[in-house]
């Protein structure tokens, strides 16, 4: 059976759109425009959208802008969106127009439809408009850019941070179990004096703090809002008071401390906080990336590697060598390292895009950003659940730093770094140990006793 249509309008004239679509003319145009991805706008940034514009109502109620029966239907509409029951009217491709416009009215329109639709009125109702009663007092430039700073912090928040401590914990449990693990540091991975296997997590799990850390720093940049600068800062149409009103009810809804930006300017001419953000997902990722490779290569082996850890077997490795099973998620977590890098590039030009007074890269960034956080935060539950947790120490640390010459280095205040040097490369070139040269060299055995002590070496300080 052939599609069904109805007849929409904008100021551009007439459109045909699927009967059962609750957008408009606008968003039918920007679905005919924008057919590059495939992608649309991030459903986190559609739902924080309809949540300004529930607040929106709210206040050009309370200031007489909206009446009161058209701005109750307007919230009920919004409340839809917000809870996710209108997704499938959300067609707009990400690419689209680079300030956002194209959601802003999608959502306009849908909300104004869904809101007819409450009132028992007619899809072609003028009762509720998308423009004069759903986008009262607002222009897609400060709208858009207000709901994509709503939606990256309550991913972050909600997703992200949580995810991100659950990863430091682990690791930092790990730091604790293998306390007493001593074995072989490396450095340029060649060997140098003992480290614990603790402390080697220690560190893993305090760089991942460490990006909590970041991530909360940058939010604070993101939790200012550019709404009330209306079409280019000056605030033209917002009445007073709307903007303390809006942000007020959003921070209460969210649970997030969001402000009005000092300068509108700065807030729609430029996109910092986003690049800002994006920076610390970018540290986070390298974060990651290095933890990542650190544990494939304590795990390499399982005979010919280092192997000092046994990461849990999950699947085959190999579709020719039987046996053979293979880092396979510290290899999904470098992945996902190297697009959140890829995604930060991006979001760096867009920042760059900030022509005069809009920065016309927002979806780009929007979609980016927000893609970066979800992606750090399922793999580091994937990383903690299906990788750290089940890791076993092997005893190959300890069989390794036996072997390691590096431990010389504790003999260099008693003999001197010549002497020591010349141990060590004895002691290789001969295959011996260091104490077995260092006894024929005459050193005494209380020293040796003293200094080689490896568990001692990695506590620092003079043996």
């Amino acid at each position: 059976m052939a599609e069904q249509f109805r007849t929409a309008h904008d100021t551009m004239g007439e459109m045909q759109i699927p009967v059962d679509a609750l957008w408009g003319a606008s968003t039918q145009r920007a679905v005919e425009n924008f057919p590059v991805s495939g992608q649309p706008v991030p459903a986190e940034v559609v739902q924080a959208h309809a949540m300004l514009k529930w607040a929106a109502a709210v206040a050009n109620e309370e200031s007489g802008v909206v009446e009161a029966e058209v701005a109750a239907v307007i919230k009920q509409a919004a409340d839809e969106v917000i809870a996710g029951e209108l997704d499938d009217h959300f067609p707009v491709d990400v690419f689209q127009t680079g300030s956002g416009t194209s959601t802003n009215m999608n959502v306009n329109e849908v909300v104004a439809n869904r809101a007819k639709q409450l009132l028992g009125e007619d899809l072609s109702s003028a009762k509720v408009h998308p423009n004069d009663h759903v986008n009262a007092s607002q222009s897609s430039n400060d709208t858009f850019p207000t709901s994509v700073h709503v939606a990256v912090a309550r991913v972050a928040k909600g997703e992200l941070i949580p995810a991100l401590t659950k990863l430091a914990a682990s690791l930092r449990a790990k730091s604790e179990q293998w306390a007493e693990v001593v074995k072989s540091g490396r450095t340029h991975l060649m060997d140098a004096t003992p480290v614990t296997l603790g402390q080697e997590f220690g560190g893993y799990a305090r760089q991942i703090e460490l990006g909590i850390v970041r991530i909360e720093r940058a939010l604070e940049s993101v939790y200012e809002l550019a709404l009330g600068g209306t079409a280019v800062g000056t605030g033209l149409n917002c009445p007073p008071g709307f903007v303390d009103r809006v942000i007020g009810l959003m921070a209460e809804r969210t649970g997030l401390p969001f402000r009005e930006a000092e300068d509108h300017f700065e807030a729609q001419g430029a996109r910092d906080a986003l690049v800002e953000i994006s920076g610390a997902l970018k540290t986070v990722a390298a974060s990651l990336n290095k933890i990542a490779n650190d544990i494939r290569w304590l795990s390499s082996g399982p005979r010919t590697g280092l192997g000092e850890i046994q990461l849990p077997e999950i699947q085959p490795g190999s579709s020719i060598m039987p046996g053979k099973v293979n880092p396979v998620i510290p290899e999904s977590v470098r992945q996902v390292c190297a697009q959140v890098i890829g995604n930060d590039a991006a979001v760096t030009i867009g920042g760059m895009s900030g022509d005069l007074e809009l920065n016309v890269m927002i979806p780009l960034m929007a979609r980016n950003v927000i893609e970066s956080e979800r992606l750090l935060a399922a793999v580091s539950h994937v990383f903690v659940d299906k990788c750290i947790e089940g890791t076993e120490e092997t005893g190959q640390g300890s069989v390794l730093v036996e072997r390691s010459l590096m431990q010389v280095t504790a003999l260099v205040p008693e003999i001197g770094y010549e002497r020591s040097a010349g141990l060590a490369k004895k002691a290789h070139k001969e295959g011996k140990t260091l104490r077995e040269v260092a006894v024929e060299d005459g050193v005494p055995d209380e020293t040796l006793d003293r200094v080689l002590d490896y568990k001692r070496m990695t506590e620092g300080g003079i043996l």
